[in-house]
């Protein structure tokens, strides 16, 4: 099954330009919040919704969502999920919504209202994901999901045949690269040169792409010590910067 990747950001969790910055890069560089839209046969999934997510879908004009995959709860990733509520009004039905078991208990904390009986919010149908490694069908698109974490939080992954989106990577099992191998495309967080304590930093987003043997590596979630032209100039041919906007075409299962 053939399918489409768009990336509708690829920055850091504060964007670029970074508010008050004066430094080159937010001079002439942007990037929002890192989101992304999979598209396979008919079906739209959307990929985080960061507190961009208004701005991407009028910018790439998204106007259908059959489902959310929800990597994990950090700000940058759930927080345009009041946006979402345009969609449930227009598609008259709930939002399908695949998180783990962490991120959902998150959820229900901090937007609380969305699973009231009668709200009027954006209204989530949500499944839990109930193992840290295994295939599942959702929105009758075969997945694979993994687990990782990032500063003490659970974070998932997704692979859709050939493609894989792993994103706020810091610690993991092995099992992760297996369940990578072989993958084509691989996306991949690297925040910046420098060692981060949440975060690969672009060395080590490169390590570890090898280990999976992914024959393209695009880097997202990028901070803005990092200039796009000048640093995919020096990264491996193998390896680049991802930008908003930027659309893949790959084989799903």
């Amino acid at each position: 099954m053939k399918g489409k990747f768009l990336f509708l950001g690829t920055g850091g969790s504060m964007g670029i330009p970074v508010i008050g910055c004066p430094c080159a890069v937010c001079k002439t560089n942007n990037r929002m919040r890192p989101s992304a839209l999979l598209t396979i046969g008919d079906k739209n999934l959307l990929i985080d919704v960061g507190p961009d997510f208004r701005t991407q879908a009028l910018t790439f004009g998204i106007k259908k969502l059959d489902g959310i995959l929800l990597t994990h709860t950090h700000f940058d990733h759930i927080a345009g999920v009041d946006d979402l509520r345009i969609f449930t009004f227009l598609q008259k039905a709930s939002l399908p919504c695949l998180l783990n078991d962490d991120a959902h208990k998150d959820l229900q904390t901090r937007y609380h209202y969305l699973f009231e009986k009668n709200s009027k919010a954006a209204k989530l149908d949500c499944t839990v994901l109930e193992r840290d490694f295994d295939d599942t069908v959702f929105c009758d698109v075969p997945l694979k999901y993994l687990t990782f974490w990032q500063a003490g939080m659970k974070v998932s992954g997704f692979r859709f045949g050939d493609l894989a989106y792993v994103t706020d990577i810091q610690r993991y099992d092995p099992e992760v690269v297996r369940q990578l191998l072989g993958v084509k495309m691989l996306i991949l967080s690297a925040l910046r040169y420098d060692e981060s304590p949440v975060h690969f930093n672009i060395p080590e987003a490169i390590a570890f792409a090898k280990k999976t043997g992914a024959e393209m590596t695009y880097l997202t979630h990028v901070a803005h010590e990092i200039d796009h032209d000048e640093t995919n100039a020096q990264l491996p041919l193998n390896v680049q910067l991802a930008h908003d906007g930027l659309e893949l075409n790959f084989d799903g299962y």
